[in-house]
């Protein structure tokens, strides 16, 4: 019998549209001989599944079901590929844990502490994890920017602690111009992480579980042409996104070797996706995203591919490892 599979996408935050285009490819993707597949989409005004027709289902939460045409629909599993809030920030995993529902991507604590930024490198940093150094602010605090400039130097990086794709980061070249990039990380978030400039090849690591075993992909090299790797750069075809990257063996197995140390070490599960800057031949991490986009334009899914395995086999693998926990 084909399982009923929900494939959560949208959500609270700004990456609420890349989430969508996640959800689609996922949906065209899976095994149809496997699985029925359904989009729901999860907004705060709105839960609701959205047929082939355009026609709209309100998802019960008190079971996370819905009823088309007086049948009750029940989920074998939950696909999530929902960026930002709250399919990465915990709250959708922990919701879906006490419901009993299997689900494609880490544990609630995982997916809380890699969601923050702060929270993240701060627990990695005793495992030897290097990362570039910080001052952190939240909502009402004094902003001193004599002493983030002496304590990260210029130019200097200034994102929104929680959120993804780059939304509320800007790069710093001039004191002057710190105030308006913190004004901006604040429209995101109520806390931010201010960073010192690494100046060297940045990649992207993408790890996951395929078939039982912990599996580094090839690694991705990133050149943006903008003077960072933004929204812009990320979604919008202003950068190259080079898989395998321009790297040597040595270096790639160094960062391959962190970036699966970092999903031991946080006893992950699903999907994860690394990003570093080399600095000295030293992987730096700058963040985990643990529902990376799933976009065929989207890193994780090129560096699948590079290795060999199809998408409907990456999709297909994740919604069978899960099912096996049930």
């Amino acid at each position: 019998m084909k399982k009923n599979i929900a494939i959560i996408m949208g959500g609270y935050s700004s990456e609420y549209a890349i989430s969508l285009k996640t959800g689609n490819v996922v949906y065209t993707h899976l095994n149809k001989t496997l699985y029925n597949p359904y989009k729901v989409h999860i907004f705060r005004e709105k839960w609701v599944c959205v047929t082939t027709d355009n026609k709209e289902f309100p998802i019960d939460k008190n079971d996370f079901s819905l009823i088309i045409d007086g049948t009750k629909i029940t989920f074998d599993c939950v696909f999530n590929a929902i960026h930002g809030t709250p399919g990465e920030d915990g709250y959708m995993q922990g919701y879906l844990e006490l419901l009993g529902i299997p689900h494609t991507s880490c544990g609630m604590y995982q997916a809380a502490l890699t969601f923050n930024k702060r929270d993240l490198l701060s627990t990695l940093k005793p495992y030897g994890i290097k990362c570039a150094t910080s001052y952190y602010l939240n909502t009402g605090d004094t902003v001193d920017e004599t002493a983030i400039v002496d304590t990260v130097g210029l130019p200097c990086f200034v994102k929104a602690n929680k959120a993804g794709s780059s939304f509320g980061v800007s790069k710093v070249h001039e004191i002057s111009m710190l105030q308006n990039a913190i004004d901006v990380a604040f429209k995101e978030d109520d806390e931010i992480i201010i960073e010192s400039f690494l100046d060297g090849v940045e990649v992207s690591v993408g790890v996951i579980n395929y078939r039982g075993t912990v599996t580094v992909l090839p690694v991705t090299e990133i050149v943006s042409e903008n003077d960072f790797f933004d929204y812009e750069a990320k979604y919008l075809g202003q950068s190259q996104e080079i898989t395998p990257a321009r790297i040597s063996p040595e270096l790639t197995e160094k960062v391959s070797k962190v970036a699966k140390s970092i999903y031991k070490i946080l006893k992950m599960e699903g999907f994860s996706r690394s990003e570093f800057i080399f600095k000295d031949d030293e992987p730096y991490l700058l963040e985990v995203n643990t529902v990376p986009g799933m976009t065929e334009e989207s890193i994780l899914p090129q560096q699948a591919i590079e290795a060999g395995i199809s998408l409907e086999d990456l999709f297909g693998n994740a919604v069978a490892l899960a099912l096996a926990k049930k």
